[in-house]
């Protein structure tokens, strides 16, 4: 599993002109699920995002979390964050999930998410989504997590 958060004053995504999520301060995440991924690399990688410190304290130091400051978390699957990238000038997928293990996986971080924390929101798996965001800071980190 490979998660990019970036953090956000606001961010939005929409399918088909509909807004279907959004949130105010807080992370949107770039979720990309892998061919191994399972229910134990979604606990991983949903703790290391929820509980990471990329939020400003009273001092101007990253010293709090998203639960922290209870800000918002919109999850965007992101299959091309798999992608092998480093031979020459097309990707390569073969560590990607399969359509249907991805959804799965998608599905079970999003819900385990939303049983773990009260502000969440998530795009579409597979649908054509248009992602809009301000990046505070800008702040982003990129994580790959491997059973």
């Amino acid at each position: 599993m490979k998660a990019l958060i970036q953090r956000v004053s606001t961010a939005q995504v929409t399918v088909e002109e509909q807004t279907i999520g959004a949130i105010d301060q807080g992370i949107v995440l770039l979720l990309g699920v892998e061919k191994d991924d399972s229910n134990a690399t979604i606990e991983r990688c949903l703790k290391k995002i929820l509980n990471y410190r990329i939020f400003s304290d009273k001092n101007g130091k990253m010293n709090l979390s998203l639960k922290d400051i209870d800000a918002g978390l919109l999850i965007i699957s992101q299959f091309t964050l798999v992608a092998q990238t480093n031979k020459g000038t097309r990707p390569g997928f073969s560590q990607g999930a399969s359509p249907a293990h991805g959804e799965k996986i998608y599905d079970a971080f999003v819900t385990s998410a939303k049983t773990s924390h009260n502000k969440v929101a998530s795009g579409e798996f597979g649908a054509d989504m248009q992602v809009s965001l301000t990046n505070d800071g800008p702040v982003t980190f990129m994580f790959e997590f491997k059973d």
